[in-house]
């Protein structure tokens, strides 16, 4: 059985990695929140699986290797015959920043429809993981809840990530409306305090997350801080979890490790429903997220950074 299935996006990253002779350098890294979070879970030691779509083009393949590379089931990913790969241009601030151009009309990832889910994986999961960005267009949007409602049917855990990108959306008010729609039956959230305002109308932490658990009776609300770390809600249980320190280098694929791996030490205590933690266990799961978002943002990339089981363990015990 997988410790969680995650159903979305997966594309290349092209991120700005330089200048040669005055010409902009780009490298192709593997991304797409879903997969990010599927592979950051899997090299922390949970069983990992991807729902999703790929061109039949060699950054189809590339992509749907580094899943395999990184032990992530990819039964449940399609590949359409016609479609390209989707694309999102990333450029990086003087403090590593991103900014996203994409490359996604009529690409492969929107393309997703309820005939390519596989039934079986949704049957044999704890937890489903999906994002905002597979809600922006159609066929993916209904295939995407249609997993997630299916999913928590064959009783999974079911979590969700906003991931707001705005040049994705025909406007605001559109995102703001289907990002809402699915939180009714989230089990654990995951918000970054850009995007908390923007569902809530304020930055306050605890007045946000109060609104938010308050309207929807979201049982685990995860608001990551940046290098401020992390705070939570679980009902009216709340913490602030300190981040770590480090020079950061790109901060792209930080937030999915973190969710991936604080999912990935859940499942390592066989607990999979967020009311089911002790308190010192939440927060010790909390902390290892932060930890091993932040060796993330320490180098480039999100795949190719992301901690193995091996180095975050040996970092836990450092510090």
């Amino acid at each position: 059985m997988k410790d969680i299935v995650t159903i979305g996006e997966i594309l290349i990253d092209l991120t700005n990695s330089g200048r040669k002779d005055g010409i902009p350098l780009y490298t192709a890294n593997p991304g797409g929140a879903p997969a990010n979070v599927a592979v950051a879970a899997s090299k922390l030691g949970a069983r990992t699986a991807f729902i999703g779509k790929v061109g039949k083009d060699y950054f189809g393949d590339f992509l749907r290797h580094t899943l395999e590379e990184n032990r992530v089931d990819v039964s449940g990913m399609r590949t359409d015959n016609e479609a390209r790969t989707t694309m999102a241009v990333v450029s990086l601030s003087e403090t590593g920043e991103r900014s996203f151009s994409f490359y996604r009309r009529n690409c492969a990832d929107v393309l997703l429809t309820s005939d390519d889910i596989s039934l079986a994986l949704l049957s044999d999961t704890h937890m489903l993981h999906f994002g905002s960005v597979s809600l922006t267009d159609e066929p993916s949007r209904s295939a995407t809840i249609f997993a997630a409602q299916k999913a928590k049917e064959y009783g999974a855990t079911v979590t969700y990530d906003p991931n707001y990108r705005a040049n994705l959306w025909k406007n605001e008010a559109q995102a703001v409306e289907q990002m809402k729609s699915v939180l009714g039956f989230i089990d654990i959230l995951k918000i970054s305090d850009e995007e908390l305002p923007l569902l809530t109308g304020t930055d306050n932490y605890e007045t946000g997350t109060k609104q938010l658990y308050d309207e929807y009776g979201i049982p685990l609300i995860l608001l990551t801080l940046g290098a401020k770390g992390a705070y939570y809600r679980r009902g009216e249980e709340t913490g602030r979890v300190d981040g770590f320190k480090v020079k950061v280098a790109d901060t792209n694929g930080a937030g999915d490790t973190f969710f991936g791996a604080f999912l990935s030490r859940i499942a390592a205590l066989q607990i999979y429903v967020p009311n089911d933690l002790t308190p010192p266990q939440l927060y010790e799961c909390i902390r290892t997220a932060n930890l091993a978002a932040s060796i993330t943002t320490s180098r480039h990339g999100a795949i190719p950074a992301m901690p193995d089981l091996k180095e975050l363990e040996e970092k836990l015990q450092s510090i």
